[in-house]
């Protein structure tokens, strides 16, 4: 049997506060990355910056689609928000 990938999401991450405790986290993650970013830059070694940026990618990816999730549930009951 499929699952159905469009149900919310059960667990931690299922309430809101999880989806904003996981915003957070993704938030400063991507802060630590780009400070990585920044000394990388400042070594002038092409091939930690390259590493540096590749590591931030799919950090800004989760932020984003965590955002989505958290628009989608206030588009869905626009009072609790």
């Amino acid at each position: 049997m499929a699952k159905n990938r469009s149900a919310p999401a059960k667990g931690p991450r299922g309430g809101k506060a999880g989806l904003v405790l996981s915003l957070g986290s993704s938030a400063l993650a991507v802060i630590r990355a780009t400070k990585q970013v920044r000394r990388a830059k400042g070594s002038h070694d092409r091939l930690n910056t390259a590493d540096a940026v590749a590591g931030l990618l799919p950090l800004i990816t989760s932020a984003a689609l965590v955002l989505r999730q958290l628009r989608g549930r206030r588009r869905e009951n626009p009072e609790a928000a």
